[in-house]
């Protein structure tokens, strides 16, 4: 088949991921624990280390099915995402002059199959996309509380020339 190419690694032996992202990204897998009553996950532990900042505040957005939110970026804290339900794609864009990843574009996937929590650093711009059927649950842990009267948001349009990445044809969402 002389147009066929062969497919690129996309992950290690061990199931580690291949994709570079942008610098300063890491992430915490999370255990549920399923019995005959239940399930339980822990959330967020400030004594697990996985972030400097402790919990200071925390509140939850949904998506429904096909929509997407964003371009956001914050200069002042960084988000700390909790997948609860649902299947979502998180577009980076990394804007940060001094940054070793800096004009990287790089995409992630939480799922509700595999909790986890991710960092998202200051300065880098992010979308939101549920790519699943239902409505997606994300907890935010971030690390500063939201100041109601100076907002620490800064927003551009999906469709923006300022980011390289495109989202299909008519995604909707702001």
């Amino acid at each position: 088949m002389p147009d066929a190419s062969r497919e690129a690694p996309t992950v290690t032996p061990d199931g580690e991921r291949l994709e570079q992202l942008p610098e300063g990204v890491t992430f915490r897998d999370a255990v549920t624990h399923v019995d005959d009553r239940g399930s339980v996950c822990e959330l967020f532990d400030p004594r697990w280390g996985w972030s400097d900042a402790g919990l200071v505040f925390a509140y939850v957005f949904t998506l429904r099915p096909g929509v997407v939110k964003g371009w956001g970026m914050h200069l002042e804290h960084e988000d700390r995402y909790f997948i609860l339900h649902g299947d979502l794609e998180v577009v980076m864009y990394d804007d940060r002059p001094a940054s070793p990843t800096s004009g990287l574009v790089a995409k992630v996937y939480l799922t509700e199959h595999q909790r986890r929590l991710m960092n998202i650093p200051r300065g880098v711009w992010h979308a939101n996309r549920n790519v699943g059927n239902g409505d997606v649950t994300v907890i935010n842990f971030p690390t500063s509380p939201y100041d109601h009267r100076n907002p620490d948001k800064y927003k551009l349009a999906l469709d923006t020339d300022q980011i390289p990445y495109s989202f299909a044809q008519g995604a909707r969402g702001w």
